[in-house]
């Protein structure tokens, strides 16, 4: 039981996926710190809430309602997908898209009238249950080489 435990655990994604959420951790740690020392006050300045926009708060029936934790946290957040998506995802999809070659069209596609498996709409015969489907709805007559060299049609 235990080894089966230590083989799941020393897997190289797992281990990946642990370190990148220790990071992120860290890192919104960062950015929301960031938001706290600077932004905030920064907010509060401009809203005259002498520089601590974080304590701002209303009333309504004896209900203290913290909107300015709120701000704090939204724009914490803000920041956090800001920096995750310049500096990861357009970075990563610019690589791939240089270094991976532009893929074919999809084939089109439909379901074997027999079996419902999905063939490609061009096929003579299904993949799974072998059906002819050369002529059926949704498939092209297929004209046999031969017949075709001699103009004549499959019928």
């Amino acid at each position: 039981m235990f080894k089966g435990f230590r083989s799941f655990l020393l897997r190289g994604n797992v281990v990946d996926l642990a370190v990148g959420i220790v990071i992120g951790a860290a890192f919104t740690a960062v950015v929301t710190g960031f938001v706290t020392a600077f932004l905030t006050p920064l907010i509060g300045v401009a809203t005259g809430a002498v520089g601590d926009f974080s304590k701002q708060a209303f009333t309504v029936a004896d209900t203290t309602f913290p909107y300015g934790a709120f701000l704090n946290a939204l724009i914490s957040f803000l920041l956090v997908a800001a920096v995750i998506y310049f500096a990861v995802v357009l970075p990563v999809s610019k690589l791939q898209s240089r270094f991976n070659p532009v893929k074919d069209e999809p084939v089109a596609k439909t379901d074997c009238p027999d079996c419902l498996s999905t063939v490609p709409t061009a096929a003579v015969r299904c993949a799974f249950c072998t059906t002819e489907l050369s002529g059926r709805p949704g498939f092209p007559t297929q004209v046999a080489r031969a017949d075709a060299e001699q103009g004549v049609h499959a019928g």
